[in-house]
């Protein structure tokens, strides 16, 4: 019988009940992720007055008990009484969805966050929020909230420094909403990084106090904004030259930001950002600062005669081959496409980026005319090898599915032809691959074994990773394609898992599988469709029963449980090919019983720093990752 259907059953939530209701539709979900964001919201506020130049410093703190406090030294909140809701400002903006100076009222010129829904939303998602007011008149104002309702009136608490205003915002996550409430300072770090790089001079200080033995503090403070920024994502790599590209102006009341810097790599790496917002997907800005650096780069190479009139126009992606760029633009109704505010979609923006990136390029240019000459010839060798890799891809191109069967790197496809229903593994060696074969469900798992260890695409041009063997097997069954050519709707399995060896070399395959995805099929890892499977790596047997542990731990944990007597001598595995099938189908295959582990990109930067470090030429800073690292690592569990 159908459920009844009438104006009964249509509800209306008051105040902030909805977000207690549905959070994932404020701050994207309530795990670790949508925890993190709760800091971000408010820091945002407070990097808003910095962005109208009446901040100078902003402290963050992770205080016992995981509770966070953040302090400014803004203009404080305004805590008159409202002339709409005759209840304080400062109540409001705690209180009211879509309430605050963002809104044209004259507040702020640009601001970043939510649009005013930040406060009060991570008020509604806090077991208890207290803010706390210096105000301009001397006065210090405080008030108590309770997953979003006031208990208190806003009162004075004491007096200030008409001088030292500020705001302080102190809050506990609300263990009922969120999934996780411990905040991992290393997260909160990279992100407060990237706000004092995009904000000059804002000096960002970040406090753990949780271990009263072990209390962290960092500063962060970057006169040079975002060419220190590019300094320092280029930190892994060999600048080709020394100076960093910056340019700054106003156009048509955008402001333009851009700095960028070229590295021996082949890698791409451009940063966007609309008010401290980070545009993942892009937008106009990006688009306009390609547009001006594509043709100010060949305009200077045809009048300084790099490039002859019979020779074809450098592309987009010869001159942003080892290009390390971030793009900071600041306006005041930015508009973005979807509701995620991942691109940009103002199309003014365009324009005013383009203008100002190729008049100041261009200057820049003919005044270092050495890295100018640099600039071009590496795009110039650029082309040459597109060229190599373009016939690599028509190669790759018309291979289909059953050609790949007689490659080396055999696909031993499954039956089911729904991509959904599908997955495939992709396993180390031969030896391996045979056991998942006998192992597997033959309708739904396919199983794809390498030979070796894969090209370390870190460090080769896209002409020489086609012509790779086990990356070309990869590529065809996968379906999509790669690079330009890549297309997510011809995925033909849904989850593609990589099964390696618990060991060191088995780690180093992964890093490089990951490290190729991540840089040609990064779409495959942001929309969830690739997984690392956990090999046990002991069995423990006693009597009838037997047991898997996935760590030292875990298998310490296992003994104590069961006892010591009468056990078997443990079996410890040095790889997958030790396993029959059915126990490698038991531990590491069966969707009832396994145990998979996402594969996820957090902060594009932060991934990109770590493929760097670990896959790319120069040894210290890998060197000193795995100094900084060594003491997490108790065994060899991925």
């Amino acid at each position: 019988m159908t459920p009844e259907y009438n104006e009964n059953q249509i509800q209306i939530l008051e105040g902030l009940e909805a977000v207690r209701k549905r959070p994932g539709m404020y701050i994207g979900s309530t795990s670790s992720r949508g925890l993190h964001h709760l800091v971000y919201e408010i820091v945002d506020n407070a990097v808003d007055e910095a962005l109208a130049g009446v901040c100078s410093v902003i402290e963050v703190q992770i205080e016992k008990g995981n509770v966070i406090s953040v302090k400014d030294n803004g203009r404080g909140i305004p805590t008159g009484i409202h002339p709409q809701r005759g209840i304080p400002a400062v109540e409001v903006v705690f209180t009211v969805l879509h309430a605050g100076g963002k809104f044209g009222g004259g507040g702020y010129k640009v601001s970043g966050g939510l649009h005013g829904v930040g406060a009060s939303v991570v008020n509604a998602l806090s077991q208890w929020l207290i803010v706390r007011i210096c105000s301009s008149d001397g006065k210090v104002y405080e008030q108590r909230y309770e997953r979003g309702n006031a208990v208190n009136k806003l009162t004075v608490v004491g007096e200030c420094d008409k001088s030292e205003t500020g705001t302080y915002v102190s809050f506990l996550p609300d263990k009922e909403i969120f999934e996780e409430t411990v905040f991992d300072f290393d997260i909160l770090s990279e992100h407060l990084q990237e706000t004092a790089f995009l904000t000059k001079g804002l000096k960002i200080i970040l406090r753990d106090l949780r271990d009263d033995e072990n209390k962290i503090e960092k500063i962060y403070h970057y006169e040079g904004g975002i060419k220190e920024f590019v300094t320092n994502i280029n930190a892994g790599k060999t600048p080709l030259y020394e100076q960093v590209f910056y340019c700054e102006a106003t156009k048509d009341n955008i402001f333009v930001e851009v700095a960028f810097q070229h590295n021996d790599g082949f890698t791409e790496n451009n940063y966007s950002y609309v008010n401290n917002i980070n545009t993942t997907d892009g937008g106009t800005h990006l688009i306009g600062f390609k547009s001006a650096l594509t043709k100010t780069i060949n305009d200077y190479a045809r009048r300084f005669n790099f490039l002859k009139e019979s020779e074809k126009n450098l592309s987009g992606d010869d001159v942003r081959e080892g290009l390390t760029c971030v793009i900071s633009v600041k306006i005041e109704n930015p508009q973005f496409e979807g509701q995620t505010k991942t691109k940009l979609g103002n199309s003014d923006v365009k324009s005013a980026v383009e203008s100002v990136v190729s008049e100041k390029l261009s200057y820049f240019m003919d005044e270092n005319p050495d890295i100018g000459k640099i600039i071009v010839e590496k795009a110039i060798v650029a082309s040459h090898a597109r060229d190599a890799a373009k016939k690599a891809r028509e190669l790759v191109r018309r291979k289909s599915a059953l050609e790949v069967t007689r490659l080396p790197g055999k696909l031993t496809d499954c039956s089911e032809r729904d991509p959904e229903k599908c997955e495939i593994y992709i396993v180390e060696g031969n030896s391996a691959g045979g056991s998942a074969v006998d192992a597997r469900t033959s309708k739904t798992q396919a199983i794809l074994p390498l030979r070796g260890k894969i090209l370390n695409v870190e460090k080769a041009r896209l002409d020489r990773i086609l012509s790779n063997e086990e990356i070309r097997s990869m590529i065809t069954a996968f379906g999509t394609g790669i690079h330009e050519d890549f297309d997510i709707t011809k995925l033909r399995y849904h989850k593609i898992i990589i099964m390696t060896d618990a060991d060191v070399d088995g780690a180093h395959i992964t890093t490089l599988l990951l490290t190729f995805i991540y840089r040609f099929m990064t779409p495959l890892i942001s929309e969830g469709f690739v997984y690392l499977a956990k090999p046990p790596l002991f069995k423990i047997e006693k009597g009838k029963n037997e047991y898997y542990a996935y760590s030292d731990t875990e298998l310490s944990d296992i003994l104590e449980k069961i006892g010591r007597d009468g056990i078997k001598p443990i079996q410890r595995y040095k790889g997958l090919g030790e396993m029959d099938p059915e126990q490698l189908w038991e531990t590491t295959m069966d969707p009832e019983r396994r145990v998979l582990i996402k594969v996820n990109i957090d902060d594009a930067r932060m991934a990109d720093e770590i493929f760097d470090k670990l896959m790319g030429d120069r040894v210290e800073p890998r060197r000193e990752f795995i100094q900084e690292n060594a003491r997490f690592v108790t065994n060899l569990d991925i």
